[in-house]
């Protein structure tokens, strides 16, 4: 059961208590990510998220892992658009040190200023990694793609520019305007017993913290065409759609929609470009949901010879789907892959506590598993086909890279209009 309590603060606590473990998941989920960035600091809530791990006032970098390693659990972060996440995952005997810990993270980090830099270093091969990784590159230009200018376009990683000009006080004033108590969710699932909740109750109902909320532009699907140039033997190829926000009351439509086109193995664009063709080892969609807005994007790398020959099935696809629909047996299979991965999920304590930290800080509300259920059961080969022509109706953001200089003549955002 699902259990929510608002402090005086503002700060939410939410857990669901599952008996049946041992183990309990603890997060400290802060509504901030590079959506409310700009360009002068794009990348610090991914460095901060790293220099939380730096030290506190009672604990050095190396202890705080260490105290993990003592009690067999594990601690890490991550940052996306909207929000970021520091986790934990404990025997439930060791849930109140795994709490202390993340407390102490959340308080009493000091960003000492030789770890900062150290730190500084850590991040930028980050990125160079993820720059010399070409099927990852390629997703942070279709987000620039889609959004161009809006923060929502920036990578979250940051540029190595920026990083290197950020200072201890930069950190300290993006904490005072993003992690307040009103945008901050500490999060519970496992067999943890109330005691655990009343000291959550009593480390962070006294944390005050007030700052004017920030206001961030609407989103608006640009629906550019970005190709960047590398030596790679295969081409990386990205398009993207516009999609439905979190809380869309189509929302399931599209997801089994997405499920359908090519987020199975026997979806239509894995069949059709793998199987059927042999044109691609790795080909996938999948849908983004963000507060405001939504992108559904396809990707697949190929020979760069290839590139045309796959775009054109691709758009086939889409048509097809927008002019027909699917099959009963496309829906059918598409219920139940979803429902079955829903419920195995629910087996993770780390991963109810994720559904819970996303839910409350993007949607505001939980849904029991009968009504997620219900909906699922809801979706139509009507609805499903009045999602695929009102989606796949419009301009394409495309983002390609590769040896190539500039996309074939027939890869073009207006293929589907």
């Amino acid at each position: 059961m699902i259990q929510r309590h608002t402090c005086e603060n503002g700060l939410r606590i939410v857990t669901e208590k599952i008996p049946s473990v041992r183990s309990v998941a603890l997060g400290i989920w802060v509504g901030t990510g590079s959506k409310y960035e700009t360009k002068q600091d794009n990348g610090i809530s991914h460095f901060l998220e790293h220099m939380f791990f730096k030290g506190t006032t009672s604990r050095s970098a190396k202890e705080i892992a260490e105290t993990f390693d003592e009690i067999g659990g594990n601690v890490n972060a991550f940052t996306s658009k909207e929000y970021t996440c520091y986790y934990a995952r404990v025997l439930d005997q060791h849930a109140p040190i795994a709490l202390d810990v993340l407390a102490d993270m959340y308080f009493h980090s000091v960003f000492d200023e030789e770890e900062l830099e150290k730190e500084k270093n850590v991040v930028i091969e980050e990125i160079s990694m993820y720059e010399d990784t070409p099927d990852d590159l390629v997703h942070d230009l279709i987000a620039r793609a889609s959004f161009a200018d809006h923060p929502l376009g920036s990578p979250i990683l940051g540029t190595e520019e920026v990083l290197r000009a950020l200072k201890r006080d930069d950190l300290i004033n993006y904490i005072e305007r993003r992690y307040l108590p009103t945008n901050t969710v500490v999060t519970v699932a496992g067999n943890f017993d109330d005691s655990l909740i009343e000291e959550i109750k009593r480390r962070f109902s006294a944390f005050q913290r007030h700052a004017q909320q920030m206001d961030v532009a609407q989103p608006v699907f640009a629906a550019n065409a970005l190709a960047q140039h590398k030596a790679t033997e295969q081409a990386h190829l990205c398009i993207s759609l516009p999609g439905y926000p979190v809380g869309h009351e189509e929302i399931y439509s599209l997801i089994l929609l997405n499920n359908v086109l090519g987020g199975s193995m026997s979806s239509r664009l894995f069949q059709e470009i793998r199987e059927e063709r042999g044109l691609a080892y790795s080909v996938y969609s999948y849908h983004s949901s963000y507060k405001e807005t939504g992108t559904f994007t396809i990707y697949t790398g190929t020979a760069p010879e290839q590139v045309g020959q796959v775009f054109d099935i691709v758009a086939h696809v889409l048509r097809d789907v927008a002019e027909n629909g699917i099959t009963d047996k496309e829906l059918n299979k598409g219920k139940e892959q979803l429902k079955g991965s829903l419920m195995l999920s629910l087996e993770s304590t780390n991963s109810r506590m994720s559904r819970l930290g996303k839910n409350e800080l993007l949607l505001g509300r939980h849904l029991t598993l009968d009504e997620i259920l219900a909906k699922i059961d809801r979706v139509s080969h009507e609805s499903v086909h009045a999602v695929a022509r009102e989606l796949f109706r419009s301009k394409l953001a495309l983002a390609m890279v590769s040896p190539l200089d500039g996309f074939p003549a027939n890869v073009k955002s207006d293929i589907l209009l």
